[in-house]
């Protein structure tokens, strides 16, 4: 028999999200709906230890439990302190064997969940596997959230920025470009390889801007891509500037300070989106309509002819065609018709 949620027996929710950055990002809007919902109602994540803060600091998420992927230990301490905090509903977004156990050994009277194999046994609010497949991710959260009778009417995702956040970013900018500069940030950062456009494409993509537009190029780079960074600079033939190390939150406002993110399919992606900045993702073995960036200010461009695009594939068996081959005049119509439909201020040459 099919349980309905009681909401007046709702004051503690843990939302489960652990992994991907742009993932984690999405999911805010889950916690926003339920922030909405139940407005008295303390809402906590449980995440892996790196997307810890990007959580933090928004104002409607109370608490962020994080532990160290593949460490029994620190997750076992993350697993007591949610059992400890006597959750009444447990919303479980990633649904694997773990986060499924996690769920169920939280003690939460209320446990959702997609009904996936034996996973649906362990979550007694069961949302079907079938309305979440073929919408974008914010789509198939909203469903998730009206399956248990939760308001969904906000679509709008969130990334958490401290002043001291903005500050560095406000200083950088400060310190590198002339008042009233416009930047154009390009992030060639990626969780699949096969997701990321190789520098030299990058690097004539960031020629093909200058070239047309009165900006400034800003290389956007995270932990492990410094060294593309400075191959993308290294293979233009105009002037860029490489962004300085960041954390997330630091990455997130620099970011916000940009007039215009270009960014593979990837984490700062979605923070681009929800701070704020109009991006355009550069695609190739995702659906952008699933997993691009959300919202009417934002674009994609891909090779769609392409006979293997859309492979979903983390490692391109090919010769990454879908990024190679892109012509840049395709992505030059992208970001201006991006340009237009937002109202950005930029000069041609």
């Amino acid at each position: 028999m099919k349980q309905s949620l009681d909401k007046k027996s709702i004051s503690k929710i843990l939302i489960i999200q652990p992994r991907g950055l742009g993932d984690v990002v999405l999911s805010t809007v889950v916690a926003n709906n339920l922030h909405a919902e139940f407005p008295g109602a303390r809402i906590d994540y449980l995440v892996h230890k790196p997307n810890q803060t990007a959580l933090e600091k928004i104002p409607f998420i109370n608490d962020v439990i994080s532990y160290k992927r593949k460490e029994f230990k620190d997750g076992l301490k993350a697993l007591v302190k949610v059992r400890k905090n006597r959750y009444d509903l447990v919303i479980d977004l990633y649904c694997n064997p773990r986060t499924a156990l996690d769920t169920f050994m939280s003690g939460a009277p209320w446990r959702a969940g997609r009904n996936l194999r034996w996973r649906g046994f362990v979550y007694n609010l069961k949302v079907p596997a079938e309305t979440t497949q073929l919408l974008h991710q914010v789509q198939r959260h909203i469903r998730f959230l009206k399956t248990l009778g939760v308001n969904s009417d906000s679509t709008e995702v969130f990334f958490g920025l401290g002043e001291d956040d903005i500050g560095f970013a406000d200083t950088f900018f400060g310190e590198t470009f002339e008042t009233g500069q416009r930047v154009i940030g390009i992030s060639p950062g990626g969780s699949w390889s096969s997701r990321k456009c190789d520098p030299v494409k990058l690097a004539e993509i960031g020629d093909a801007i200058s070239d047309v537009y009165k900006a400034q190029l800003l290389l956007i780079w995270g932990p492990g891509e410094r060294d593309e960074a400075v191959e993308i600079r290294s293979r233009m033939k105009n002037a860029a500037v490489l962004a300085p190390p960041t954390d997330i939150r630091q990455m997130g406002a620099v970011i916000s300070r940009c007039s215009l993110l270009i960014s593979n399919n990837s984490g700062p992606m979605h923070i681009s989106a929800a701070v704020g900045t109009p991006v355009l993702s550069l695609e190739g073995p995702v659906n952008p309509a699933r997993q691009g960036p959300y919202g009417k200010a934002h674009g994609s461009v891909r090779l769609d002819e392409l006979d293997c695009i859309g492979c979903n594939l983390r490692v391109c068996p090919r010769n990454h065609e879908c990024f190679m081959e892109l012509p840049v005049s395709r992505v030059m119509d992208a970001i201006a018709s991006i340009i237009e439909k937002n109202g950005i201020l930029l000069l041609k040459k």
